[in-house]
C-alpha cells in the first residue's frame, strides 16, 4: 500500500475533522472528499488546502464523486444528519442513514474500489453490517468505529479518578455502540495489574462501576448537548484505525466487527477487541468474560440483531 489515499464520504462535523486528522497526522498522502452539497464540499477542500503549508506533511486534497473513489486504499464513511439524534438515541438516524448508504455503496463499488471501509455513521453496528453485505468486500475489510470511542471515554474516567495515564490502562466497552453496551470490568488492568487486585488496597481504585459505565455510554450526549455535535474523539478513533491498517501496526483496539463464533455469536457486527494490521481486522480477540458479563454481551448482540431487522424492514418498504 503505497499511495495512502483515503476517501471520506460525508463532510459534516465528523467527516471534516476526520479529514483534518488524517492530514495533520500524515496518515494519508491524498484525500478525496465526497459530499452531496457542492458548496460544503468546495468549502472543506479550500479550507484543508489552506492548511497544508503549515502541516508537517504534504497532502493532496481533492473533491470528487463516488466514481473517484476507485483507487482509494480506504474509505471512511461519515454520512449522517446530526439533527436526527437530538433525542439522545442513535437509532433515530437509522431510516435516513440506511437509505443513504444503500443508495451509494453500489456506486462506490462500481468505481472499482477494493480497499478498506471504516464506518462511523450511526447506528454504527447496523450501518457497518449494511456496508459489508452490500459491498461484497472480504470479512475484516469493513469495520466500524463501534465501541472504540466509548472505550476511550471509559479509560478517560478511570484515568481521572486514579491519576494514572490512559496509556497505562487497559479496559474495554463492548457490544452495541449504543445504550446496551457494557464495560468488561473483569478484564480491566493497569499495565498488567488486574483491577480486582487493586480495588481493595487503594480507595482510588474503588470505582462506582455502574456510574462509570453510564458515563462512558452517555459521554457523547454530554458533548452533543453543549456543542450540538461530537468531533475530536470520534475523528481520532477513525484516524487511528486507518493508521493501524496503513502501517500494519498489529494493534489491538475496539471496533465493530463481524463475529463468526467468537463469544458464542455469529453473523452480527458488535464492538469487540480486534487486531488491526495490513489486512484490516485480522482477528477478533476474545476477552475472558465472567458468566454474567457474557450473558450481558449476548443481550447486546440480540439488540443489534433487532436493529438490523428494523433496517431490513425499512429497505423492504422503500422497494415497494
Amino acid at each position: 500500500m503505497k499511495t495512502r489515499k483515503v476517501g471520506i464520504i460525508g463532510l459534516g462535523h465528523v467527516g471534516a475533522h476526520v479529514a483534518y486528522s488524517l492530514a495533520i497526522q500524515g496518515i494519508a498522502a491524498e484525500l478525496v472528499l465526497v459530499d452531496p452539497k457542492e458548496s460544503k464540499l468546495a468549502a472543506e477542500v479550500q479550507d484543508l488546502r489552506d492548511a497544508i503549508l503549515y502541516c508537517p506533511h504534504d497532502v493532496k486534497i481533492n473533491g470528487g464523486t463516488y466514481a473517484d473513489l476507485g483507487d482509494c486504499d480506504a474509505i471512511v464513511n461519515c454520512i449522517g444528519d446530526i439533527d436526527l439524534v437530538a433525542s439522545g438515541d442513535r437509532l433515530d438516524e437509522l431510516t435516513f442513514t440506511a437509505a443513504q448508504v444503500k443508495g451509494y455503496i453500489h456506486k462506490v463499488m462500481a468505481s472499482g474500489f477494493n480497499g478498506f471501509i471504516v464506518n462511523i455513521t450511526n447506528p454504527c453496528d447496523v450501518i457497518t453490517n449494511i456496508l459489508y453485505r452490500e459491498s461484497g468486500l472480504p470479512k475484516g475489510h469493513v469495520i466500524g468505529t463501534g465501541t472504540g470511542l466509548d472505550t476511550s471515554r471509559l479509560v478517560s474516567a478511570l484515568s481521572l479518578q486514579t491519576g494514572i495515564s490512559p496509556q497505562s490502562i487497559s479496559a474495554y466497552m463492548i457490544g452495541e455502540h449504543g445504550a446496551s453496551q457494557m464495560a468488561a470490568w473483569s478484564c480491566v488492568n493497569f499495565n498488567g495489574i488486574p483491577l480486582s487486585s487493586l480495588e481493595h488496597e487503594d480507595p482510588k481504585f474503588a470505582f462506582d462501576k455502574p456510574e462509570l459505565q453510564k458515563r462512558a455510554i452517555g459521554g457523547g450526549w454530554v458533548t452533543y448537548s453543549g456543542k450540538h455535535c461530537t468531533e475530536y474523539g470520534i475523528c481520532s478513533t477513525a484516524a487511528r484505525m486507518v493508521r493501524c491498517i496503513f502501517n500494519d501496526e498489529q494493534r489491538i483496539m475496539p471496533a465493530s466487527m463481524l463475529l463468526d463464533g467468537e463469544y458464542g455469536e455469529k453473523d452480527v457486527f458488535v464492538g469487540v477487541p480486534v487486531l488491526l494490521g495490513k489486512n484490516g481486522a485480522e482477528r477478533v480477540l476474545e476477552l475472558p468474560l465472567t458468566a454474567e458479563e457474557l450473558a450481558n454481551f449476548h443481550k447486546c448482540c440480540d439488540d443489534v440483531r433487532k436493529n438490523i431487522k428494523t433496517a431490513e424492514g425499512i429497505a423492504a418498504a422503500e422497494c415497494k
